[in-house]
C-alpha cells in the first residue's frame, strides 16, 4: 500500500467503500490524515468499521471542516447529476478528487521522476496496459500495474525512480485526477460509451484527452476521428506526440500495424519491430493497434531492440479478452467477456471466421446495429440475457438463432454445433456486445462461468 501523506494532519471525506475506495481510506490514514468515510451500503460500512476506520454519516457533517472529498470512481460526478456528497463538497469549497489524483501528488511529493505510464481508450485499454507492464518486465524492470485494470493505484508499492507504474484509467478515474501528469499516455480510441455519465461524445473526448494533454509524452491511435483530431491538436501546440495505426492513417513517424508485423515508420522508412503472426493473444487488427501503442511506449522513453519482439511473442494475453480457453474437438473456445459494447465485440468478430457467436445481457446503446455488416461470418447466434428478443430482431434471417437464455444453456449447444458443422475450424465465441449486470456482477464472473462450463466440457469430450 501507498502511504498518501499529503493530507497529513487534515480532514479528508471519501464515499465509496468498494475496493479503490476502502483500500484510499486506509492509504490516507497511514499517511496520517483525519479520515471520515461512508457508503451507503452497510455491508461496505460494516466492513470499513471491521477495519477500524471512522464511520461518518457525511450528510449531516459540516464540510467546511474537509479538506477534500475522495469520490469512488462509480459515484457520479456530473452525469446525469452531481452526486448529493459533490453538491456539498462544492457548497463547502471543498475540492473533489479520486485515488488516481491522490497517486499523482504522492508521486511529486516524493518521487517525482518515477516512471508512470496511464492508459485509457474505450477499449483494448485492459490489454495495452497489461502488455506494457510485460513487456517491461520482460526488460527487467520492477513493474506495478493497477488501476482499472483490477488493483487499486494505492495497493501498490510506492513511486520511486527505480520502479515503473502501469495504470489504467477509466474516463471516470481522469475525471476525478485534475493533475494526471504521465511520463507516457497512451490513448487508444474513443467510440460512443458512459455518455450517461458524460453526457455528450465530445465531453467524453474530452476528457479522456486529458491523460495525453499533460503527458510528458503522448502515444494516440490515430484511426478514429476523436483521437486523429487530439493528435493533430497536441502536435500544434508542441506535445511530444507518437502516432499508432493499424488502418493506415498514420500521418508523419510512429508504430504501425500492416500485413501481421509492426513496423516504426519513420519518413518512407519503414523498420520491422515485430511479426505477430502466429501470436494468438495479439490476433487481429485491433490488438496490432494495442501492441503499436505498447512498442511507442517503450520508444518514447528511449527502449528499443531484440527485447521487445521476445515480450511481444510470450505475452499470454488478457483474461476474458479474446482468451482462447481450448479445443472442444475441431472447435475453439474462446472467451471475450470483456466485450461488453458493440465496438469491443467487433474486434472478435473481425479476428475469427465460422463463428458459433454466444451474445446478449444487458444492452448498451445502440445495440448490435453496427455489427450487421458482420453477420456473413456468423454460423448461429446463441441468444442470453435481456437483450434476445431485441438482438433477434436486429439479425432478422441474417443467421439462425438459438434463444437460449442462460450461458449454462447456450454453451453446450453451441460447442455441439460446432463440431457437427461442415465447417473448418469453427469457433464458439462469447463476446456479448452487452454489459453482464442482468445474469452476474461483472464480465469477470460471467468469463469465469465460461470457462468453467468450457473446460468441463473439453474435459469429457
Amino acid at each position: 500500500m501507498i502511504p498518501v501523506g499529503v493530507f497529513r494532519d487534515q480532514s479528508v471525506a471519501v464515499f465509496g467503500l468498494g475496493g479503490s475506495g476502502f483500500i484510499t481510506a486506509q492509504a490516507l490514514v497511514a499517511g496520517g490524515a483525519s479520515v471520515y468515510v461512508w457508503d451507503d451500503n452497510e455491508h461496505a460500512r460494516e466492513k470499513a468499521r471491521a477495519a477500524g476506520l471512522r464511520i461518518e454519516n457525511l450528510a449531516s457533517v459540516d464540510w467546511r471542516g474537509f479538506s477534500a472529498l475522495v469520490l469512488s470512481p462509480g459515484v457520479p460526478l456530473t452525469h446525469p447529476a452531481p452526486h448529493w456528497t459533490v453538491v456539498k463538497a462544492r457548497e463547502a469549497g471543498v475540492e473533489v478528487i479520486g485515488d488516481i489524483e491522490l497517486f499523482c501528488r504522492e508521486r511529486r511529493r516524493i518521487a517525482p521522476d518515477a516512471p508512470l505510464i496511464a492508459i485509457t481508450g474505450t477499449n483494448g485499454k485492459s490489454t495495452t496496459t497489461a502488455l506494457i507492464a510485460h513487456l517491461f518486465a520482460t526488460l527487467g524492470f520492477d513493474v506495478q500495474i493497477g488501476g482499472n485494470i483490477g488493483t487499486p493505484i494505492l495497493a501498490l508499492e510506492p513511486p520511486s525512480s527505480e520502479r515503473v507504474h502501469v495504470v489504467e484509467c477509466s474516463s471516470y478515474q481522469i475525471d476525478l485526477a485534475p493533475s494526471l501528469d504521465p511520463t507516457v499516455g497512451v490513448l487508444l480510441n474513443v467510440t460512443p460509451d458512459h455518455l450517461d455519465r458524460h453526457g455528450t461524445m465530445e465531453n467524453y473526448a474530452a476528457i479522456k484527452a486529458r491523460l495525453v494533454s499533460a503527458a510528458d509524452h503522448a502515444v494516440i491511435g490515430v484511426d478514429d476521428a476523436f483521437c486523429a483530431a487530439i493528435a493533430k491538436k497536441l502536435r500544434a501546440e508542441g506535445h511530444d506526440v507518437i502516432g499508432v495505426s493499424a488502418a493506415g492513417m498514420l500521418e508523419g513517424d510512429g508504430v504501425v500495424f500492416e500485413g501481421g508485423a509492426l513496423y516504426w515508420r519513420g519518413g518512407r522508412r519503414l523498420d520491422l519491430i515485430a511479426d505477430l503472426s502466429g501470436v494468438g493473444s495479439l490476433r487481429g487488427a485491433h490488438n496490432g493497434q494495442n501492441a503499436a501503442a505498447s512498442v511507442a511506449v517503450l520508444h518514447a522513453i528511449g527502449l528499443d531492440g531484440a527485447g521487445l519482439a521476445k515480450g511481444l511473442r510470450s505475452f499470454a494475453g488478457l483474461a476474458h479478452r479474446m482468451e482462447e480457453v481450448g479445443k472442444y474437438g475441431k472447435a475453439l473456445l474462446v472467451n471475450d467477456s470483456k466485450a461488453t459494447n458493440a465496438d469491443a465485440a467487433e474486434k472478435a468478430l473481425l479476428s475469427f471466421d465460422n463463428i458459433f457467436w454466444i451474445l446478449g445481457g444487458r444492452a448498451k446503446q445502440g445495440g448490435i446495429e453496427s455489427l450487421k455488416p458482420l453477420f456473413g461470418k456468423i454460423a448461429k447466434g446463441y441468444l442470453i440475457g435481456e437483450a434476445s428478443h431485441d438482438f433477434a430482431k436486429t439479425i432478422g434471417d441474417a443467421f439462425p438463432v438459438a434463444f437460449c437464455q442462460t450461458l449454462e444453456n447456450a454453451l453446450p449447444l453451441a460447442a455441439r454445433d460446432a463440431i457437427e458443422s461442415a465447417r473448418a475450424e469453427p469457433v464458439v465465441l462469447l463476446s456479448p456486445a452487452c454489459a453482464s449486470f442482468d445474469q452476474f456482477p461483472d464480465f469477470e464472473k460471467r468469463g469465469d462461468r465460461f470457462c468453467e462450463i468450457a473446460r468441463a466440457l473439453i474435459k469429457a469430450y
